[in-house]
């Protein structure tokens, strides 16, 4: 009998922010919703980043939670109150968990908990990402600006590390209170400075034993920046034991197309699925917003229908689709194949 999995939608695919200011924005968000959910998805990821617009129109974390409740109520209303939702949050340089800063670290975990309280009023479960660095907060040190690399950079995020475990204790004590789990995302060094690898997290969740402050695997990070498969398997089973394997995505390592990327899914996902049954999301990055420069992209948008004028390549709704049936075989397989050994 066929198993399918739980599966997420990046809304990366339509933009870097999800603009919970703009009713433009989220009546086109309630269309992508109803046509994705006709493909299959069950869930999506939205990322609730506080970009100068939003904060321009919420002068509160308050003001701006009751406006996701509003647009959580909105999908209830419009037949989705079964749809689930993540959240996909990033530190920032001005809150920053892991600052020397009191003040900064201070803004960093009180933005981090108003985000808990978005993911939760959205009804999610997750809140993931790279929450513990500043997404592309690369180190520079006075007073020349030059940039810290290898060792130096190393002994840096050492001592940021070692602040921002005593600032995740707190925001798992938290979390844990609004029934959220935080999934923290090791990121590639070409995006930011760390954690780059999945035994860097690891390291770091030594020094925090609740284990609401977990980890999500990203299939494009850890092919880029990972160990390989057998130490991969291993480190598995090691946060898994913890139970500190909250979320996985399926992401290509060029963060396009999945269908035509390669990716090593038997590797990737074995491991996964013989110790995870919850959702897997696809996370696609599209020509949109922010990418654009911030992660090089240089193929063509997937154009959107309804925001975009047409044209001979294929668009966000083919991608979706594709990547829904490819991702479910390819998963489908790996658990047959996990059954088989099972009763050998």
């Amino acid at each position: 009998m066929q198993h399918n999995t739980d599966m997420y939608f990046s809304f990366f695919m339509f933009g870097s922010n999800f603009s919970i200011e703009d009713d433009a924005f989220l009546d086109q968000a309630m269309t992508h919703i109803r046509r994705l959910v006709e493909m299959g998805y069950t869930g999506f990821e939205f990322h609730p980043g506080r970009e100068d617009t939003t904060a321009y129109a919420f002068s509160t974390y308050e003001a701006e939670l009751n406006a996701y409740k509003a647009f959580r109520k909105r999908m209830d209303e419009e037949g989705f109150a079964h749809i689930k939702v993540a959240t996909n949050v990033g530190a920032t340089t001005q809150c920053d968990p892991s600052s020397a800063d009191p003040a900064v670290r201070r803004a960093g975990i009180e933005y981090l908990k108003s985000r808990v309280d978005i993911t939760a009023a959205l009804g999610g479960e997750i809140m993931m990402g790279p929450m513990v660095i500043p997404y592309g907060g690369f180190v520079f040190k006075a007073p020349n600006g030059e940039a810290v690399w290898s060792d130096d950079l190393q002994d840096e995020l050492a001592v940021r590390y070692k602040t921002a475990q005593q600032s995740f204790i707190e925001l798992g004590q938290y979390a844990s209170s609004k029934g959220v789990k935080l999934a923290i995302e090791p990121i590639s060094h070409w995006e930011t400075p760390g954690p780059n690898k999945l035994a860097q997290l690891i390291s770091f969740l030594d020094g925090i034993d609740d284990p609401t402050v977990g980890v999500v695997l990203d299939s494009a990070q850890e092919t880029l920046d990972g160990d390989g498969p057998e130490v991969f398997a291993q480190q598995i089973n090691y946060i898994a034991d913890q139970g500190r394997l909250h979320y996985a995505q399926a992401s290509p390592p060029d963060r396009g197309d999945l269908v035509t990327c390669w990716l090593p899914w038997e590797e990737m996902f074995t491991p996964i699925l013989s110790r995870f049954n919850g959702p897997i999301a696809v996370e696609i990055f599209n020509a949109v917003g922010a990418f654009d420069q911030g992660l090089r992209l240089t193929r063509r948008k997937f154009w959107i229908p309804e925001v975009d004028q047409p044209n001979q390549y294929p668009d966000a709704y083919q991608i979706a689709k594709q990547a829904f049936d490819f991702t479910q075989s390819k998963l489908e397989n790996i658990r047959k194949n996990l059954n088989l050994n099972q009763c050998k």
